[in-house]
């Protein structure tokens, strides 16, 4: 888009009480049947009008027609057994019961399509929708069937790709692909995991996204940061062969993480969503803690290249709370983008 420093959100925003338990990951559905799908689109009016009201520029369906951010994607395949569960460990971090792959993955029919056109019949601005990675699927599963993380991966790849295509026909202008499990599994991000990336944006003309980030602000992944040390430099471990692929656009963690920003310069040349909220506590940044943390990124990304962002989904906050921080974001990339506006002695944007 031709706007200097578009606002966009990482993934999910909170859901009304009546669509499901508010403040709560992953909570179950409160409405069945077609209650259940009107009470999705109404959440995704609602989702949509909080982000317009807040300023955001790139929007999205703040993930309301899903429950989970990858297993809702797989419970509509074929080979996904989701009665035969197994417990693994995620991302090498908690424990949880999965279901278990038991025989060829296949995507009988699309999957997000129909909320996406919805989606894009509401507004004429730019629209973004969230994929999982292949990687992060395979690390969601438990697998009886290829036997190797590698073959799961690229078959889910060539169904994302279909999925993909999809949407970008329907008129979504950005996909993004959710890949926390690249900030884990470096050896195999680099030897096979952005790979399948590129196999999953084969053929694709609009804009395309992965967003890598420590995850949601849940005890695990609060309690993995603290064994990090001072700096996280897990970034630096995939950047340099991301910036070489075909991805138009890295999202990251920034704002109140411990991730040297000078880690960007690996990057240089992409665009990039900047995490300039952070989602792991109930705190509203001010519109200059905001732009602290966007001026801190522009010395090594290009301005027309900075995408002012949340650090990560906000499914778990309180309304009014992600509310708040949305607002935020716009505000303080207001103040950047008339800052920039003076220097370059432009006319500033509203």
């Amino acid at each position: 888009m031709n706007r200097l420093l578009p606002t966009s959100t990482a993934g999910s925003l909170p859901k009304p009480f009546w669509l499901a338990e508010p403040e709560t990951l992953w909570s179950e559905w409160k409405l069945h049947g077609n209650e259940l799908i009107n009470g999705k689109r109404d959440a995704l009016r609602v989702s949509l009008q909080e982000q317009q009201t807040s300023g955001i520029d790139i929007v999205s369906d703040g993930e309301q027609t899903r429950k989970h951010f990858v297993t809702t994607f797989i419970e509509h395949l074929r080979g996904v057994d989701f009665e035969q569960l197994k417990t693994i460990k995620i991302r090498d971090r908690y424990d949880a019961s999965v279901p278990t792959v038991t025989g060829p993955v296949s995507r009988p029919d699309p999957v997000f399509l129909v909320d996406a056109k919805f989606l894009r019949q509401q507004t004429n601005q730019p629209i973004k929708w969230a994929l999982p990675g292949p990687m992060t699927m395979v690390d969601t599963l438990y697998d009886d069937h290829y036997k190797s993380r590698e073959k799961l991966a690229r078959k889910f790849a060539q169904i994302l790709n279909q999925e993909a295509r999809e949407l970008e026909a329907a008129g979504v202008d950005i996909i993004q692909f959710d890949e926390p499990a690249f900030n884990v599994f470096f050896d195999e991000v680099n030897d096979w995991g952005i790979d399948c990336l590129e196999r999953a944006i084969d053929g694709l003309n609009c804009q395309t996204a992965v967003h890598i980030c420590y995850g949601y602000g849940i005890k695990a992944n609060k309690d993995w940061k603290k064994t990090l040390g001072s700096k996280w430099c897990q970034y630096e471990e995939v950047f340099p062969k991301l910036q070489q692929s075909n991805i138009d656009i890295v999202s990251l963690e920034c704002h109140n993480s411990r991730v040297p920003m000078e880690l960007l310069e690996l990057i240089r040349g992409k665009k990039v969503m900047v995490g300039a909220i952070d989602v792991a506590n109930n705190e509203i940044e001010t519109p200059e803690e905001v732009a602290e943390t966007l001026r801190n990124a522009l010395r090594y990304v290009d301005p027309d290249k900075l995408y002012p962002c949340t650090n990560c989904g906000m499914a778990p906050l309180a309304r009014e709370v992600a509310r708040g921080k949305l607002q935020a974001l716009s505000a303080g990339a207001a103040i950047v983008r008339e800052e920039l506006a003076a220097n370059l002695g432009l006319v500033p944007q509203t």
